[in-house]
């Protein structure tokens, strides 16, 4: 591991990627610049003033050489089922910590498996840096820290708050977002957490939640990463996750009819919100609501502040969720998000 610590962004040369480098940069830490296309990272260096490095995830000994002297991988490279396996095996070779912004459910499982060997090596891994999963995953540890025996959870997401005025026409997905959820999240089916274990419902479900905007609104189930990070975080045995219909998911889209992703204005309108839904033994519901800034805007943030406090020396071996290394509090670091109890 580096003896001044060092960040490096693989897949700074995305939409998402080149958000994350600048804010790391503009945050006074130590950014390299990495990804695939030799050209592209060079010429993000030079405009950013890092140093770069190019190399693929295909051969293993390139990949961990091309790791010497970096503390902390952030992973920024969707397609993720692709990237983070080689990625997190790499970093745990080399003494590295592991963070990425995916969203896909079968890269949270692969990095909870990685538990005892990061642990072992004494580093953190950690999927899911971003709006994916740090606002719910805090959200679901504060509530679920409101009640005395929880027994079951359900998140409700809600990408986007907004006047009809104000997300007509709105650019929600990033290129790279749309690849990552048709070839990640799009192929899964439904899946569940059900007393324990992860279990394929036949159909997604539909419950209403209250967002606090046009009262309750229809939602529909999905298979998100917070299965495992809210189940690692809290323990709570059955967990079920959806989202807001009557927004576009980002799943069969046309690429050559999309720009590269949302404008600077755009990445300003509206908010983000999720509700976390406990349920005690007793029978009795407790709710808790955050309120964050939207998407790209939050991924950009919480990923640096994260990988700040990796740097700086606080981290938690083996695998981590967001608030099972920070504490729900993590989230109210980021922005001006808020959680309101219910």
């Amino acid at each position: 591991m580096s003896a001044t610590p060092r960040l490096l962004v693989y897949g700074a040369t995305g939409y998402t990627g080149k958000l994350v480098a600048e804010h790391a940069k503009e945050s006074g830490l130590d950014v390299v610049v990495a990804g695939r296309n030799q050209e592209r990272v060079k010429a993000l260096g030079e405009e950013l003033g890092v140093d770069s490095r190019a190399f693929t995830v295909d051969d293993p000994a390139l990949l961990r050489d091309a790791l010497d002297g970096i503390t902390v991988v952030l992973n920024v490279a969707g397609p993720f089922y692709r990237t983070a396996g080689p990625l997190m095996d790499a970093c745990i070779d080399k003494g590295v910590h592991y963070l990425d912004t995916t969203a896909e459910y079968d890269v949270f499982a692969t990095a909870r498996s990685r538990h005892a060997e990061a642990a072992a090596a004494g580093v953190m891994v950690m999927s899911g840096a971003g709006w994916d999963v740090v606002p719910s995953d805090c959200v679901a540890a504060h509530v679920a820290a409101r009640v005395t025996e929880p027994v079951s959870l359900r998140l409700a997401l809600k990408l986007l708050s907004a006047t009809p005025e104000e997300s007509e026409g709105l650019n929600l997905f990033s290129r790279g977002s749309i690849v990552s959820a048709t070839e990640g999240i799009g192929d899964l089916g439904v899946l569940v957490r059900k007393d324990g274990d992860i279990v394929a419902l036949p159909e997604p479900k539909a419950a209403s939640f209250d967002f606090g905007d046009d009262g309750l609104e229809e939602c529909v189930s999905v298979s998100m990463g917070d299965l495992i990070t809210s189940h690692y975080a809290t323990g709570v045995p059955s967990i079920e996750v959806y989202v807001q219909v009557g927004q576009p998911l980002p799943i069969d889209l046309d690429l050559s009819t999309l720009p590269d992703g949302p404008t600077a204005q755009e990445r300003e309108v509206g908010r983000s919100k999720v509700v976390a839904e406990v349920t005690g033994r007793d029978g009795s519901v407790t709710r808790s609501l955050i309120d964050t800034p939207t998407g790209y805007r939050f991924t950009q943030l919480s990923s640096v502040e994260i990988a700040r406090r990796v740097l700086n020396g606080s981290f938690t071996p083996g695998f981590q969720s967001p608030s099972s290394a920070y504490g729900p509090e993590l989230a109210l670091a980021v922005g001006d998000s808020q959680i309101k109890d219910l």
